[in-house]
């Protein structure tokens, strides 16, 4: 049987790009994920995911698709919602990708209501919607590392493109570093890489008006 993973990489930070991956392994090839080391992209170095996406790239059937911080910040401007903007990505993948089974790192609070919606869409009775797919899953462990390692060579290349402007931390709303970044610009010079939909991102547009 070969089984598609799908996950996601970067749903939280307010700076740089979501990436969703998909990747095909069939049954028999388990064995070898495992002894390869592969597991949830989370509990693997920078260096460590690198070596394994570019591995896993080169031994199955993937695919990834990138939303920029402006698509993301369109949808959300057009009421899709952020679970809505991961399924449409999930289905472009769907239908690049041949397989007998899907397997999705839910992005619902109801796994089960995703995964009856996927089957309605694509047609497909054997689709599996669960939280912590990735740490249960090796399939959905390696469209992790595949989504992982792509978002990092991103962020990576961002912070030398940003780099005289200052140091863009991690990229998330908590990171001090990332605060600092972006309270260097006004809500209006915001740069395009910045999801200006996102709570601290507004919130600077609000004290921006009260100044």
């Amino acid at each position: 049987m070969n089984i598609l993973g799908i996950d996601e990489a970067g749903r939280g930070p307010v700076i740089g790009p979501l990436i969703v991956a998909g990747i095909v392994i069939p049954d028999e090839k388990v064995p070898v994920l495992e002894r390869m080391g592969i597991k949830d992209s989370k509990k693997l170095t920078p260096t460590r995911r690198k070596v394994l996406s570019r591995k896993l790239k080169n031994m199955f059937e993937y695919e990834t698709v990138e939303i920029t911080a402006q698509d993301i910040d369109k949808l959300r401007a057009n009421d899709v919602n952020l679970n809505e903007i991961e399924k449409i990505a999930m289905l472009k993948i769907i239908n690049q990708l041949d397989c007998d089974c899907i397997i999705i790192d839910s992005v619902d609070v109801k796994p089960k209501r995703l995964e009856k919606e996927i089957k309605s869409i694509t047609g497909s009775t054997n689709v599996i919607s669960e939280h912590k797919a990735d740490d249960k899953y090796i399939q959905v462990a390696a469209a992790s590392i595949i989504a992982k390692h792509e978002r990092d060579m991103i962020i990576e290349r961002l912070k030398k493109d940003y780099r005289k402007i200052g140091e863009m931390g991690s990229g998330y709303p908590s990171d001090p570093k990332t605060k600092k970044f972006l309270e260097k610009f006004t809500y209006d010079e915001m740069p395009d890489i910045v999801r200006k939909s996102w709570k601290t991102v507004q919130n600077i547009k609000e004290r921006s008006k009260e100044d």
